[in-house]
């Protein structure tokens, strides 16, 4: 079997879970002698590639003379970036990116249709014009490379995806890590749905990384429920010996949120469960790791609740430093409104960390040694943080049945169940 595959990022470079679960699924395949053609915007070269081929869509290079490529060419169309879009990206470039001046038709037409691009691979104020960019690439790409099945992550591949299989006549699986609806709540950006929906209808088959985005995509999107299949994600095992008896430098016990300071992440859930505990016990730091729309407002709050000696904004944290995180802290929490999956608790349980995860995400599913409550119900959020901190034999039982619990999560199992997928778009 071999697989075209299309990302957005990849590791090191990546925003969020995204780039995360689609190394650990391409490592997972690659295990099982799948073959696959990893394509992303951009490769910064220091990518990680455990048998499997990473393509390079800047290296790619266009031929509009060619007349089947053509074809689909003209049907692309260039959308503006929405603002809700833009927690995708740091607070203080939110700014600059929403007074950017409109490209007017001819300036799109001039940048669009080039013999080769340089994408940004980032989710900027271009980010729509990358995305229809990443189509046309996609065409010369399936028109060039032999495989037997598509595979394209989340709505800015789905364009690509849908390239790929007009082109190749191969069929095309769709994987649904997050939705409009995750992101914005019922304040969905059109042009982001009409992508989705689109993308999700043109499938052969439709992967979704929870039963609860599986429900989503059947209600909010109309598609067909005998071609939505709950894959759910995993984590990957990482032996860290120097991180064992980290010291954190500070008395007080530390309870931890990471993630984007998005709406979607329920950053001020956190905040406010935050200011419960700490009125029964003073001897506790919270950290908030991440960036977005929402993290002046975050802070502010802090300061009228006059927590601030108690709680720490680090910015976004790479791989190695969420390592170095999760080894200095006592709890993890994720207060999502709409969370998709949610890989980071179990990056958190793997590290011997235990959490309290909303029961509004596709973790949820999965894991029976966590701590859920309601996203909204601050009160029970901060009872159960102040419990872990507080029982130490309901922390050690967490600590001791999580870490078993995730370690049998394995991405090289969710790889088998997508073959299957595959093989049913293959053969059916």
């Amino acid at each position: 079997m071999r697989v075209l595959m299309f990302g957005w990022e990849f590791p090191p470079h990546i925003t969020g879970g995204l780039g995360t679960a689609c190394f650990g699924l391409t490592k997972g395949l690659v295990k099982h002698g799948v073959e696959i053609i990893f394509v992303v915007p951009k490769a910064f070269g220091d990518e990680t590639k455990e048998g499997f081929r990473l393509l390079n869509a800047s290296d790619v290079k266009l031929d509009f003379r060619n007349r089947q490529s053509q074809e689909f060419w003209e049907k692309i169309q260039y959308m503006e970036i929405g603002s809700n879009l833009v927690p995708y990206v740091d607070p203080e470039e939110f700014e600059t990116y929403v007074t950017k001046t409109k490209l007017s038709e001819k300036q799109i037409g001039e940048s669009v249709f080039s013999k080769q691009y340089s994408f940004s691979g980032k989710y900027g104020p271009n980010l729509m014009e990358e995305v229809s960019r990443y189509a046309l690439v996609a065409s010369a790409i399936a028109s060039e490379q032999s495989f037997d099945v598509i595979h394209a992550h989340d709505w800015l591949t789905y364009p690509a995806g849908i390239a790929a299989k007009e082109i190749s006549g191969k069929p095309l699986v769709v994987h649904v890590h997050a939705t409009e609806y995750d992101r914005s709540g019922e304040n969905v950006n059109k042009n982001v749905f009409d992508i989705e929906q689109k993308g999700m209808a043109t499938a052969d088959l439709v992967i979704t990384v929870s039963n609860l985005t599986r429900q989503i995509v059947i209600e909010k999107y109309g598609i067909n429920p005998d071609k939505v299949i709950t894959v759910h994600n995993a984590v990957e095992p990482v032996e860290r010996p120097e991180l064992e008896g980290v010291q954190k430098h500070v008395r007080e016990k530390i309870v931890t949120f990471l993630g984007r300071v998005t709406y979607q992440k329920g950053p001020d859930y956190f905040v406010e469960a935050a200011y419960k505990v700490l009125q029964r016990d003073p001897n506790v730091r919270f950290v908030m790791a991440g960036s977005g729309d929402l993290l002046t407002r975050m802070i502010r709050r802090v300061a009228q609740l006059k927590i601030a000696t108690k709680f720490h904004f680090t910015g976004f944290l790479t791989g190695s430093e969420v390592d170095m995180m999760f080894a200095m802290s006592d709890v993890y929490v994720m207060p999502s409104v709409s969370e998709p999956f949610g890989i980071s608790p179990l990056e958190a349980m793997r590290s011997n960390v235990p959490v309290v995860i909303s029961k509004q995400s596709g973790v949820a599913e999965v894991l029976k040694h966590a701590l859920k409550v309601d996203f909204w119900d601050v009160d029970a959020l901060a009872d159960a943080i102040y419990g872990i901190l507080h029982y130490d034999g309901l922390r050690k039982m967490f600590v001791r049945h999580g870490k078993t619990e995730v370690d049998n999560l394995k991405w090289e199992n969710a790889a088998l169940n997508i073959i299957e997928v595959y093989n049913k778009a293959v053969y059916k």
